[in-house]
């Protein structure tokens, strides 16, 4: 009987705290809503055609539509996954992730952008699972983390990243990297279209790229990854953003 109470108390409790993070959800959403002006879904009752799709990671850290201020709907297609991949695999064979190609064939989106972010979860866990560790699981995440170890292997391999930095640097450096890979793959892949912009950022929230957290440090244009060339692409006020951690 106690074992029974005790339990039931449990369950109590997590129905409890479930009921709590509901209520959280729907306190939000209202508030969210009747925040919203009268015609603020106007311009796209009838379709979306987005600017730009932006590709994160499924981070709870990186806010995909504030990252780039952006105040009305309808402006960015925003797709996330574990480690901001833009592939996917159907029948063996490496694919476009469907979430980047819908808004690029069906909505008329003209830039791609793949956003990494600092201290990635996903690159770290491919990096101690090419380094001798175990995949985290369950299977539903190991599946996306085994398609970043090739990379993460690839990166450790190559000249570009200090691989006798302590643990941190490097996995930033691989974060990098990984974005730089992802470009590549899009830029080089038949489904899209050579004229699609395709941008590589690192979206920093610890200062590691510099002082000013929150801030979206871009490190690829269209492959193009050095500084001082993607410098010469936007404006000078924006200079501080083009940084790199690769050698």
């Amino acid at each position: 009987m106690g074992g029974n109470a005790e339990q039931e108390s449990q369950e109590s409790s997590c129905a409890s705290d479930g009921h709590a993070v509901l209520t959280d959800l729907l306190a939000g959403n209202a508030a969210h809503a009747d925040a919203l002006p009268e015609e603020y879904f106007a311009a796209v009752q009838d379709g979306q055609q987005p600017d730009v799709v932006s590709i994160c990671c499924s981070d709870s850290r990186v806010p995909q539509e504030r990252m780039w201020d952006v105040a009305d709907p309808g402006s960015v297609f925003t797709p996330s996954n574990i480690g901001n991949q833009v592939w996917d695999v159907d029948h063996g064979e490496r694919i476009v992730d469907g979430g980047l190609l819908y808004p690029i064939h069906h909505a008329g989106t003209s830039a791609a952008v793949i956003v990494g972010h600092t201290g990635c979860g996903a690159v770290t866990a491919a990096y101690e699972a090419a380094t001798g560790g175990e995949l985290p699981g369950p299977r539903g995440v190991d599946k996306w983390v085994e398609q970043l170890v090739p990379v993460v292997e690839a990166g450790l391999e190559s000249d570009q990243i200090d691989a006798d930095a302590d643990d941190e640097t490097v996995i930033n450096q691989l974060v990098e990297f990984n974005v730089d890979r992802q470009v590549e793959f899009l830029r080089a892949a038949e489904d899209v279209p050579e004229e699609v912009s395709v941008y590589g950022f690192v979206y920093d929230f610890q200062g590691v790229y510099g002082d000013e957290h929150g801030r979206a440090y871009l490190v690829n244009v269209d492959g193009e990854t050095q500084p001082e060339a993607i410098a010469e692409l936007v404006p000078p006020k924006f200079e501080s953003a083009t940084r790199s951690l690769l050698w």
